[in-house]
């Protein structure tokens, strides 16, 4: 049964959608590591599993109160709101900052990913030889996938389903980037750049009284893509779950081992000296996608070679981000010790 929770812990669930849905706009970082290093990734992925037949039946024979009560509806419902929020808010804020300072944002983000696998593997007790083999196999799965170069826009309805139900396995997976993997599958700015600014642009109109947006065809088939891309979404949030459920019910060190080697392998995504490698013609020029914008193919990484202003910031960057996760970690450690 849900729990009660006081306004102060509602107020919190918000601002922690509000990370979930920041992190998971930006390549190569998971929501999901927020909602495990800050202590609701078991409740998010059980409460999603409770939505199934079973919620349905009590919807319909013991009314809505029983089904809120059964799928941890209220939880859930503030998680959502706050990262339906971020999406019109703090992910604008961070596309900004990934525009002109990319460098120091990426170096941040390094940082909380090193803070995380320590976070995480501090209290997995002990290893053996099978845990450290889980360990490796989740390492090598997640530096493959950042070696892979990315795909070509594909706007087709049902490939757009496909890519929602992908997109959100960062949500479930921490370490698995679902809008890495949608920059790899070619739709990362069709489905998390140009559809949302299609809603955002909608609701203003709607607000304003301004219906014209219905003849403009290319807001119209935006608006479907990202309908689209919601309906896989929900797909892929609830069936993964329940795989999730299942696995981290029958067999938690063992998912626990591959989570951690994940977030370390994906390190190597968002690893902060990189250079774009842009997609270009037969007559090199480089290509546009139907927005006017530069098509970027893959990344080049590299060590910087000697030491600047900009490389001591960058560093300084990567402690602040294995500062935020020390910090979080010692704030829920004081919390649980004064409730306790």
């Amino acid at each position: 049964m849900a729990k009660e929770r006081s306004i102060s812990d509602k107020i919190w669930l918000v601002l922690k959608g509000l990370a979930m849905g920041a992190a998971n706009k930006v390549p190569g970082v998971s929501g999901g590591i927020v909602a495990f290093v800050v202590g609701f990734y078991e409740e998010f992925i059980y409460s999603l599993q409770k939505i199934n037949g079973k919620a349905i039946k009590l919807l319909f024979n013991r009314g809505f109160k029983s089904f809120i009560q059964y799928t941890n509806l209220r939880f859930l419902s503030l998680l959502f709101l706050g990262m339906v929020i971020s999406y019109f808010s703090i992910s604008k804020v961070l596309d900004f900052l990934l525009e002109h300072y990319e460098l120091y944002v990426w170096s941040t983000f390094f940082g909380m990913i090193i803070g995380s696998v320590y976070y995480i593997a501090k209290d997995f007790g002990k290893w053996n030889r099978k845990f450290i083999a889980y360990l490796l196999l989740g390492i090598i799965a997640g530096v493959s996938i950042s070696f892979l170069e990315p795909a070509k826009e594909n706007d087709n309805l049902l490939f757009v389903f496909f890519c929602g139900i992908i997109g959100v396995s960062g949500m479930t997976l921490p370490g698995l980037s679902g809008s890495f993997i949608l920059l790899l599958l070619g739709n990362y700015v069709l489905l998390l750049v140009d559809s949302v600014n299609a809603l955002f642009d909608t609701l203003t109109d709607l607000f304003q009284g301004d219906f014209s947006f219905l003849d403009n065809s290319s807001r119209m088939r935006l608006l479907k893509v990202l309908a689209m891309f919601s309906l896989g979404s929900i797909v892929g949030l609830v069936s993964l779950s329940h795989i999730l459920a299942y696995l981290l019910k029958h067999f938690k060190k063992i998912t626990n081992a591959v989570i951690i080697g994940f977030i370390a392998g994906s390190l190597g995504v968002v690893w902060p000296w990189k250079l774009k490698i842009y997609d270009i013609n037969t007559y090199g020029d480089i290509l546009l996608d139907a927005n006017g914008r530069q098509i970027i193919k893959g990344y080049q990484r590299y060590f910087p070679s000697e030491f600047s202003y900009e490389i001591l910031l960058a560093i300084f960057f990567i402690f602040v981000g294995i500062f935020i996760l020390l910090a979080l970690d010692w704030y829920y450690k004081n919390k649980t010790s004064i409730n306790g």
